[in-house]
């Protein structure tokens, strides 16, 4: 029979178990619900981040490789124009070609550069084992002859991979005397890409995989790909494989393992990228999260026995358990400071080769602007030389003298546009002073005499009584009104009869009009964004209209477009006037 001290001990150590019990229960109730809510969470805000930073790698390996491909694409127009390269193609004298080529593929930074004949025949090229072979059915040749424009062409090499090439036509005097041949090195890109754990694939407007991190992909489809070769390369580096029972739906399987797919559009020639990417760093971050948590319940319960337990073996067990697995989860945390720098450097590199990229695209950009800007005070020495020859044949050298002195103007004029040009890209550098518009006006004039005489233009001037000055670059103000004439003059060449009225007034501001009797503008938005022209191929890139609204701008004024009401275009300057003037009609007419 229990004794009544037994009873007591009973009723006390009872109680007691039960909360202790109910007391654990609870304990692992709310670890389990906490660690599986977190799970959740983080998983989901880690799968997006990790979703974020391979779109921001997609658009920046997608971003380089455009600007390699249109850093290229102005070189076959620039070398196309080449005075040594076109008299080598007239002469047949071929022995500097291959040694400009290859001082040209070093700055340019295109795999190589070929020069053909007519006939298809490789007479130059920076790879000299490439001399003599013949291209004549070769896709790049046949499109470049046919093609007033440079043309692009992908060949699938025998060896394997693909190549990816430039070609335009060398003309002279109308006739074409050859083909120049640019190869773009984009096999770097893919050598950039192998170091990363991400696979890449660039597929082309067919569907066909062009640039892979695994090379057996190239020329197969995607799908194909994937079935023949499942990533062995980049992806197997890829993947860790992550027991994970709360993994979120993948986007693909790659050997069984969930992988992250991403899909983007690349702006040329209807090319896309695609990249793969393991979630097995979403489940070593929400794991790292995970054993914190789990750790912080562990200490509750060390701390619960602790009370429990008054053994001093048992405490000291516990606390070196405890701290053996604080020191791991602190390894585990260096090594993810570790990773993330590293990352955080890969990505510094990444934008530092975009800027380089940009800087290149930046260099091409001004040599066909100053292709363009050359090419007026070209065609008029080409007049005034051929005026001169005639006055020294019918003995008149006093008249052939003065041609001969405007030509040495246009050769100041010349290199007085290349310093403007300068000026265009380092913007704010240059010293203003007193202008006369219409002195600006009547040089301009006289520099596009020839071409106004030979069209047989109606010149048409509305100018007032009183000199109206401005504060400006006399000659970079010349360029404008030049290119405004010269665009005036193109407009009306299917005019019968061609019109330009000149109209220069002063009042709050200094307003130059030019209009014309053309067919007026169809795109007025995007009339001065660079390389945007009506022009044919071969007359003009775009730039005039540009580099003339970015010189008014910094002479203080605007440069406006609008069609007129009785059709044809209409181009006004306002610039902020020094004096003011009143105004006079004088017209004058230059048809014959």
């Amino acid at each position: 029979m229990a004794t009544p001290r037994t009873i007591s001990r009973q009723r006390r150590t009872g109680p007691l178990g039960w909360r202790v019990r109910a007391a654990l229960a609870l304990l692992l109730l709310v670890a389990v619900a906490t660690v599986w809510v977190t799970n959740r969470l983080l998983t989901d805000r880690f799968t997006e981040t990790t979703r974020n930073r391979a779109e921001l790698r997609l658009a920046l390996y997608s971003g380089n490789l455009v600007s390699e491909l249109r850093r290229n694409a102005i070189v076959p127009q620039l070398l196309a124009r080449d005075p040594a390269l076109i008299g080598a193609l007239n002469s047949a004298d071929y022995s500097q070609s291959s040694q400009r080529l290859i001082s040209f593929v070093e700055e340019i930074g295109a795999a190589s550069l070929m020069l053909l004949d007519i006939d298809g025949r490789t007479v130059a090229a920076t790879d000299r084992n490439r001399l003599g072979e013949t291209h004549r059915t070769a896709p790049y040749f046949v499109d470049a002859v046919r093609s007033a424009s440079t043309v692009f062409t992908v060949m699938q090499r025998e060896a394997g991979g693909f190549s990816f090439t430039y070609a335009r036509r060398v003309e002279s005097q109308s006739n074409t005397v050859g083909v120049i041949v640019v190869e773009v090195d984009l096999a770097k890109f893919e050598r950039a890409w192998a170091g990363i754990s991400d696979a890449v694939l660039v597929t082309n407007s067919e569907g066909i995989i062009i640039l892979a991190t695994e090379p057996r992909w190239r020329s197969l489809t995607r799908e194909e790909a994937l079935q023949a070769q499942p990533a062995s390369g980049a992806i197997e580096r890829a993947i860790q494989a992550t027991a994970d029972w709360t993994a979120q739906p993948p986007d693909a399987y790659i050997r069984g393992e969930a992988v992250m797919r991403i899909d983007g559009r690349i702006p040329f020639r209807g090319w896309t990228m695609t990249t793969f990417t393991t979630y097995a760093s979403v489940r070593e971050k929400v794991n790292a999260v995970l054993a914190l948590e789990i750790m912080g319940f562990a200490l509750l319960a060390a701390l619960a026995f602790y009370a429990l337990s008054r053994k001093t073996a048992l405490r000291m067990a516990l606390f070196q358990r405890e701290s053996a697995e604080l020191r791991a989860l602190n390894a585990r945390l260096q090594r993810e400071i570790a990773e993330r720098e590293r990352v955080q450097k890969t990505l510094a590199v990444a934008e530092q080769s975009l800027a380089q990229s940009s800087k290149l695209a930046a260099l091409g950009e001004m040599s066909a602007a100053v292709s363009h800007e050359l090419n007026q005070p070209l065609a008029a020495m080409k007049t005034y030389l051929a005026g001169a020859r005639l006055l020294l044949r019918r003995n008149r050298p006093e008249e052939a003298l003065t041609a001969f002195h405007r030509i040495d103007d246009l050769i100041e004029r010349m290199g007085a546009i290349t310093q403007q040009l300068k000026s265009y890209a380092r913007k704010g550098q240059a010293e203003f002073s007193p202008v006369n518009m219409g002195d600006a006006l009547a040089s301009s004039l006289s520099m596009m005499e020839p071409q106004l005489k030979a069209r047989r233009v109606r010149i048409s001037k509305i100018l007032p009584d009183e000199p109206v000055r401005i504060m400006g670059d006399r000659m970079r103000l010349e360029q404008v009104l030049v290119n405004l004439l010269r665009n005036a003059l193109d407009a009306t060449k299917s005019v019968e009869h061609p019109e330009i009225e000149i109209i220069l007034a002063a009042g709050e501001t200094a307003t130059v009009s030019v209009r014309d009797n053309g067919e007026g503008i169809e795109d007025l938005e995007l009339l001065f964004e660079p390389f945007y022209t009506t022009k044919a191929p071969g007359d003009g890139v775009g730039l005039g209209l540009a580099i003339s609204s970015g010189i008014v701008t910094e002479l203080g004024g605007r440069l406006t477009a609008r069609n007129g009401e009785h059709g044809g275009a209409v181009f006004e300057i306002q610039l902020p006037v020094l004096n003011e003037g009143t105004g006079a009609n004088d017209t004058i007419e230059a048809a014959e």
